[in-house]
C-alpha cells in the first residue's frame, strides 16, 4: 500500500468513526431510540446547526405521534429522517 492509499483509508476510517450512533444501527420505534435521537439533538448546541435541529425535531414529533398510534414502521422512518437531518451540511 502506498502512502496515498493509507491517507485515504485513514480519512475514511475517521469519517466512519465520527458518525453518530443512530447512523450505524437501523432505527426501531422504541423509547431507547427516541432517547438516543433526543440526546443527539440536545448535543447540537451550535447556532449554525439550527436548521438541521429544527428539521430533526419535526421528525421526532411525528415519530412520537406515530408511536402512540402503534404505527411502528412510520415511527422508525421518522426517527431515521431525524438522524439524516442532523447529519446534513448547511
Amino acid at each position: 500500500m502506498n502512502m496515498r492509499s493509507l491517507i485515504i483509508l485513514a480519512a475514511a476510517s475517521g469519517i466512519m468513526a465520527a458518525q453518530p450512533a443512530f447512523a450505524m444501527d437501523p432505527m426501531k420505534c422504541d423509547e431507547a431510540s427516541m432517547m438516543k435521537v433526543q440526546a443527539e439533538m440536545d448535543a447540537m448546541k451550535d447556532d449554525s446547526m439550527k436548521m438541521q435541529k429544527d428539521e430533526a425535531m419535526k421528525h421526532v414529533e411525528m415519530a412520537k405521534t406515530a408511536m402512540k398510534a402503534n404505527k411502528n414502521d412510520e415511527c422508525a422512518m421518522h426517527l431515521e429522517e431525524a438522524g439524516k437531518a442532523m447529519m446534513k451540511k448547511n
